[in-house]
């Protein structure tokens, strides 16, 4: 009865051991589930930044393709002036050009007629002697008069070749100006187109690097904000796995205690109400002779009663 007695209180104490673990289990399964709550209040509110972030990287990114738009209506504008500008420099050096060839063609227009006027004039002046040689068959009175206008006609004539040729002259010289200046126009439109080409490609260089800039700029920080946002989501990842893991595990031990403690309960009702000597009768099955010797003597010492202090003497 006292055995019996003592079991039923050893019962009684190992099922409050239980009851108390138990409770340390709710417990902590309660401050896990707290965590876990807490974990994802946590992860909600990153949700939530993370998704301002990206509404203020689509604004950013909005901004800047209306900035882009606006640029480039503005490099189509002044593209279109600095062609208006340049048509017009064109058609006023046209019209100075045509002015310029203009005056040319007059010059040697007037140049021409002089020479055909010489001409005309030597050629009158050459027959005129044809003309003088009857005037000396009649004036044969006076041979002295007749030289000397025959001397002073070819004077005359010697003076006017002098001029022909110095006429001659100017024409070529003339000439060879309007040549060099129809050379040097042409130079100078050439010169001019290839002014025009590298201001054009200046100016478009200009604006390709101010909206690269600007474009750099303004993707720096959004680059910065997609590594944060990148960044935060793995954390949150691998915050989220760990309590996941850490939730199994407990879950895991949890239920292998109470699996366990079922178990040894069962155990401890079978040895204390159905088969007491259990363990006896399993064992020899179980082990062989040398084991259970060897057990035997190691456990020996722990089931003997040193009593001697307590027997009389």
């Amino acid at each position: 009865m006292e055995e019996e007695e003592q079991n039923l209180s050893d019962n009684e104490s190992s099922k409050k051991m239980e009851i108390l673990r138990l409770e340390q289990s709710k417990k902590t399964l309660n401050s896990l589930n707290m965590d876990l709550e807490k974990d994802l209040q946590k992860i909600d509110e990153a949700n939530q930044s993370l998704l301002l972030k990206i509404q203020m990287e689509e604004d950013v990114n909005n901004r800047l393709e209306d900035e882009l738009a606006r640029l480039a209506k503005l490099v189509q504008e002044q593209e279109k002036k600095e062609q208006e500008y340049t048509l017009s420099d064109k058609e006023q050096d046209l019209k100075n050009l045509k002015l310029e060839t203009s005056k040319l063609e007059k010059i040697n227009e007037a140049l021409t007629q002089g020479i055909v006027e010489l001409q005309s004039q030597l050629s009158g002046k050459t027959h005129a002697p044809k003309a003088l040689l009857p005037a000396e068959e009649n004036l044969s009175e006076s041979p002295e008069v007749a030289k000397m206008k025959m001397h002073q006609a070819e004077k005359s004539l010697a003076e006017q070749e002098k001029e022909l040729a110095k006429v001659l002259d100017e024409f070529e010289s003339v000439q060879q100006l309007c040549e060099a200046q129809a050379y040097c126009i042409k130079k100078y439109q050439e010169a001019l187109k290839k002014m025009e080409e590298e201001v054009e490609n200046r100016f478009l260089e200009r604006e390709v690097s101010k909206v690269l800039s600007i474009s750099s700029e303004t993707a720096r920080p959004g680059l910065t904000l997609v590594d944060d946002i990148q960044n935060d989501a793995e954390m949150v990842s691998v915050e989220k796995k760990r309590s996941l893991f850490w939730y199994k595990t407990l879950g895991y031990l949890f239920f292998t205690i109470l699996l366990f403690t079922r178990l040894q309960g069962y155990l401890l009702f079978h040895i204390n109400h159905v088969n007491p000597d259990l363990i006896l009768d399993t064992l020899p099955k179980m082990m062989g002779r040398s084991t259970l010797y060897r057990l035997r003597h190691f456990l020996l010492p722990f089931f003997t009663l040193e009593a001697e202090e307590v027997l009389p003497h």
